[in-house]
């Protein structure tokens, strides 16, 4: 079976898209907070604004290289 290779880069969308780690804090592209939800301890992340930039850095990228892509195939 052969495994889909996953363009440099998307990871970083993806997890812009889905917030929740360390290096994203350590970069200032996400905001933690700790708060209680159904009784329990729950961390809260949000997107600052360099995260907000980051993402929209990382959309324009992806769609570069989709774009690059498709017209391959189209032309193949």
């Amino acid at each position: 079976m052969q495994r889909d290779e996953i363009p440099q880069g998307t990871l970083d969308l993806l997890i812009l898209k889905t917030p929740g780690l360390q290096r994203m804090l350590i970069k200032g592209w996400l905001t933690a907070e700790w708060g209680v939800t159904a009784g329990h301890r729950a961390r809260y992340y949000m997107l600052t604004a360099a995260g907000r930039k980051q993402l929209a850095l990382e959309l324009s990228q992806f769609e570069r290289v989709i774009g690059a892509i498709t017209r391959v195939i189209q032309t193949a």
